[in-house]
């Protein structure tokens, strides 16, 4: 039996990322221009993904949430009494035991980048992510740092003096991974892991988001080959409205009851929904989207839409993401989209 499909139209130019970026449809996206180009491992964890990178001299394992809405790379740091900060599988990254790490003083360029404050002459900073029950934060020291990637050639590759966070007083969301330490920043702003290796990387990096298990995130440029929506609030009541007319099956609406977002559009497994395809029409490219981009299993009864209506910034999130290898150019200031699989195991 065919899918029945559904257009939107999205002329987003993705500024919910990446300001005044647009977005183009391109099989090729863009070349491997470089033969050593830095990676990194990223893991999907309970909705979450996770990169895995080394900090520090020696190097001491970090994973950090994968976040392209917000600046610094931060990791919990020691000290770091538990009553101040979540329970991590890894070591704890002792900014003591390394012959690398530089503290930063509130005068320095480096702090100015970092858009941060200052304490008794230290530069310090203080996030906070999403918000409600579902909200984190950290907040402790700005230094520099040795970051070690992954490569194509095998061998690992070091970036010297990256700005990031050292966190000593943190919170955890209800959904965070028992391997993550911090957050990885890929943004648009000064101080995110993106801009610092800008001229390492040609202005490029690329990731493949996948359903489970792990794949990888290129700097550099793409290797041939193989969170939950936001949208605004009357866009999203059209399209749900829409959508809930399509599918022949008695919509379930959730009430999360969190100020400022609407309620999202469930459906019993049961009772075997025929779900959509989904095309979004964003300036310059359209992206075909599966029924598992925008519906996800929450229980073993239950589906739920991936996408809400909200009062705060529009987000293009990552479960519309998964299986399209996504390349950015910061120079052209473009993003591409190519459907592929992305999983690594």
């Amino acid at each position: 039996m065919a899918l029945k499909t559904f257009s939107t139209y999205a002329f987003l130019c993705l500024s919910i990322i990446w300001p005044s970026f647009c977005t183009k449809e391109n099989p090729k996206l863009f070349q491997d221009e470089n033969p050593k180009l830095f990676q990194a491992e990223i893991i999907f964890v309970h909705g979450i993904y996770v990169m895995h990178l080394s900090i520090g001299s020696p190097p001491v394992d970090i994973y950090g949430s994968v976040d392209t809405g917000s600046d610094l790379v931060w990791t919990q740091c020691e000290p770091c009494p538990q009553s101040q900060c979540f329970r991590q599988e890894a070591s704890l990254f002792d900014p003591k035991k390394s012959s690398t790490y530089n503290s930063i003083s509130c005068f320095s360029f480096q702090c100015v980048i970092a858009g941060t404050n200052c304490s008794e002459g230290d530069c310090i900073y203080s996030l906070a992510y999403g918000r409600g029950l579902h909200g984190s934060f950290s907040s402790g020291n700005i230094a520099t740092e040795t970051l070690t990637f992954g490569s194509t050639s095998g061998k690992p590759l070091e970036m010297p003096k990256i700005i990031f966070g050292c966190g000593h007083n943190n919170s955890e969301s209800p959904n965070t991974p028992s391997n993550q330490t911090g957050t990885i920043g890929l943004g648009p702003g000064s101080s995110s892991l993106i801009s610092q290796m800008a001229t390492s990387i040609t202005g490029k990096f690329s990731y493949c988001l996948p359903h489970e298990g792990s794949s990888t995130i290129n700097f550099g440029g793409i290797v041939a080959g193989a969170g939950c929506t936001l949208l605004p609030l009357e866009y999203h009541s059209n399209l749900k409205l829409v959508m809930s007319n399509m599918i022949r099956a008695q919509p379930i609406e959730i009430k999360i009851g969190e100020p400022g977002l609407s309620d999202i559009l469930c459906y019993n497994i049961s009772s075997q929904p025929e779900l959509p395809e989904v095309t979004i029409h964003f300036k310059g490219a359209d992206v075909k989207l599966s029924p598992s981009n925008i519906f996800q299993n929450i229980s073993d009864d239950l589906m739920c839409s991936a996408f809400r209506g909200g009062d705060a910034n529009t987000i293009y999130g990552n479960i519309m993401q998964m299986n399209f290898l996504i390349g950015y150019d910061i120079e052209q200031r473009t993003v591409s989209f190519k459907s592929t699989h992305c999983a690594n195991n």
